[in-house]
C-alpha cells in the first residue's frame, strides 16, 4: 500500500515538473520573439510597411519616385529642394517610418548611394525619427554631395539597442545660397559591414564642463556624438540620442541623471556626470557644484500695461538679440537655468557683458525706470555697475566703445550698486531712473551692460513706469 502511494506521489511530482517545464519553455519562447529584421528601405521601391510623412512647413511634394535617374535597378528616390521664397515650402524634409517596428540589431550601418545636380551640403540625414520619442535618433550633419553617384555610410551607434526601431530614414535640407536643386538616393538599406571600428563617443562634444548650480535646477546633456572609423579610413561622426548612453552620477545625493540625459540637482555638494556608449567611456563630463536651495522671488505685481519686459516669466518679453554679446575681452559666461518653472539667467566669470535688443530697439519714451533682480551666493568687495545705452539719433548702435572707440551720438547712463548693498544668499532689487543724458533719447534704447566681479543670477529685467 505504501509502495502504491509512493509511486502515485512520484507520478504526480513528475507531472508537475513536466507542466512547470512546459510553462517555462513557453515563457522563454514569448520572451525571445522578435520583430522583422528586413534591412531594405528603398530598393526599386519601398519595402513593406514604410510610410512617408513630410515635416510641417516643408515642400510637401519634394519627394517623388524617379524611373529615369537611378544608380541601379528600375527607380530611385528623388528630392527636389525648393528655392528661397517658394510658396509651396521653405525646405525639403520628411521621415520614412515603419510603424510596425523592425529589429536592426543585426546590422551596423545604414548605407545608400546618392548624387545631386550640383555640389551641395545636406543639412541633416539619418534614422530614428518617427515623430514619437525619437529615443535613438541618429543624424549625419552637413553631408557633402556632388554630381557623381557615391556610396554613403551612417554607422549605427549601438545596434544592440535597436530591437524595435520605427524610424527607418529621415532628412531635412534647405536651399543652397538661396537656390533649390535636386538630389537622388538609391539602394537605401541597412547592412552588416563588419568594418565599422574605433568607437569614440562624446558628451558635451568632449568638453569637461564645470557648472555651479542650485537645488531644483534641471538641465539636459548636449553634444552627444559617436565617431567611427570607416573602411575608407574616414572618421564618420553622427549626432545621437541620449538613449544610446548609460549615464552615471558620482553623487546621486547631489545630482541625478536619467536615461534621457536630464540632470536634476537634488542636494548640496559636488557631483560629476559621465557616460558610456556600448561599454566605451564617453569623452566629456559635467562637474557640478551645488550651492543648495535658493528662495525664488514672488512674481512682480506691476500692471503689464506699465511694463516693457526683456526677461521675466511674469510678462510678455520683447525680442532680445542676445544676453551675452561675447565682446572682445569679455570673460563672462551665461547659462539658462530653470528652478520650479522660473527661468533665470546665470552669469559667471563676469568682467563685463552686453545685452542687446537692437532689432528692433525699445521705445521706452513713457518708461521711468529699469528694474532688475540679482542674487549671488558669494561675498563680493567690488561694486556692480549697470549701463543703459541707446543707439543714437543715427539709429546705429556703436559697439566699438568696448575697444576704446568713441560713443558717437549714443547716450549712456551708469548706475552703481555698492558692494555693501549686495548680500550673499539674498535677492537684491535694483531700480534705475532713466534720467540724465539718456532721458531725451529713450525712444531707441538698445543695450544694457553689466560690469563687475561677481557670479550672479538675473531675473525680472524690465522697463516700467509708475
Amino acid at each position: 500500500m505504501k509502495t502504491n502511494k509512493l509511486l502515485f506521489a512520484i507520478l504526480i511530482g513528475f507531472i508537475a515538473m513536466f507542466i512547470s517545464g512546459c510553462q517555462r519553455n513557453l515563457s522563454e519562447e514569448v520572451k525571445v520573439a522578435k520583430f522583422p529584421n528586413n534591412p531594405a528601405v528603398y530598393i526599386d521601391g519601398f519595402s513593406g510597411g514604410l510610410q512617408y510623412f513630410p515635416f510641417g512647413g516643408s515642400k510637401l511634394d519634394a519627394f517623388t519616385v524617379d524611373t529615369q535617374t537611378r544608380y541601379a535597378g528600375s527607380s530611385s528616390m528623388r528630392f527636389d529642394v525648393p528655392n528661397v521664397g517658394d510658396p509651396t515650402g521653405a525646405y525639403a524634409g520628411a521621415i520614412f517610418p515603419d510603424n510596425g517596428g523592425r529589429d536592426l540589431s543585426g546590422y551596423d550601418a545604414l548605407t545608400f548611394w546618392a548624387k545631386a545636380t550640383q555640389s551641395a551640403t545636406i543639412n541633416e540625414i539619418g534614422f530614428g525619427n518617427n515623430f514619437g520619442e525619437n529615443k535613438f535618433l541618429t543624424t549625419l550633419n552637413n553631408m557633402r554631395i556632388n554630381t557623381t553617384w557615391t556610396k554613403y555610410t551612417i554607422p549605427l551607434p549601438d545596434p544592440s539597442r535597436l530591437t524595435l526601431e520605427k524610424g527607418m530614414f529621415w532628412y531635412a535640407e534647405g536651399p543652397e545660397n538661396g537656390n533649390g536643386y535636386t538630389f537622388w538616393i538609391d539602394e537605401l538599406k541597412y547592412e552588416k559591414l563588419g568594418t565599422i571600428a574605433q568607437p569614440r563617443p562624446t558628451i558635451f562634444n568632449g568638453a569637461e564642463k564645470l557648472e555651479s548650480s542650485f537645488i531644483g535646477v534641471t538641465s539636459t546633456i548636449s553634444g552627444l556624438t559617436q565617431t567611427f572609423n570607416l573602411v575608407s579610413g574616414q572618421n564618420q561622426t553622427v549626432s545621437v540620442g541620449p538613449a544610446y548612453f548609460d549615464f552615471t552620477s558620482s553623487n546621486p545625493a547631489v545630482a541625478l541623471v536619467n536615461e534621457k540625459g536630464v540632470v536634476s540637482i537634488v542636494g548640496t555638494g559636488n557631483a560629476k556626470i559621465t557616460a558610456e556608449l556600448n561599454g566605451v567611456k564617453a569623452k566629456g563630463s559635467l562637474s557640478i557644484a551645488s550651492s543648495g536651495n535658493i528662495t525664488l522671488l514672488p512674481a512682480p505685481s506691476r500692471p503689464a500695461a506699465n511694463v516693457i519686459s526683456l526677461f521675466s516669466n511674469a510678462y510678455p518679453n520683447v525680442p532680445v538679440d542676445f544676453f551675452n554679446g561675447f565682446y572682445g575681452g569679455s570673460t563672462t559666461q551665461t547659462a539658462d537655468i530653470k528652478i520650479n518653472n522660473d527661468n533665470l539667467k546665470y552669469y559667471t566669470q563676469l568682467n563685463y557683458v552686453g545685452i542687446e535688443f537692437n532689432n528692433p530697439s525699445v521705445n521706452a519714451t513713457s518708461m521711468e525706470f529699469l528694474h532688475l533682480d540679482i542674487w549671488t551666493n558669494e561675498p563680493t568687495s567690488a561694486n556692480f555697475e549697470i549701463k543703459v545705452r541707446d543707439r543714437g539719433a543715427n539709429g546705429v548702435l556703436n559697439t566699438n566703445v568696448f575697444t576704446g572707440g568713441p560713443i558717437e551720438d549714443d547716450k549712456e547712463i551708469t548706475y552703481t550698486v555698492p558692494s555693501s548693498q549686495i548680500t550673499k544668499g539674498q535677492w537684491v532689487s535694483i531700480d534705475i531712473p532713466l534720467t540724465g543724458s539718456i532721458a531725451t533719447q529713450k525712444n531707441n534704447l538698445a543695450q544694457i551692460v553689466f560690469v563687475g566681479n561677481i557670479n550672479f543670477l538675473l531675473d525680472n529685467l524690465y522697463f516700467y513706469k509708475n
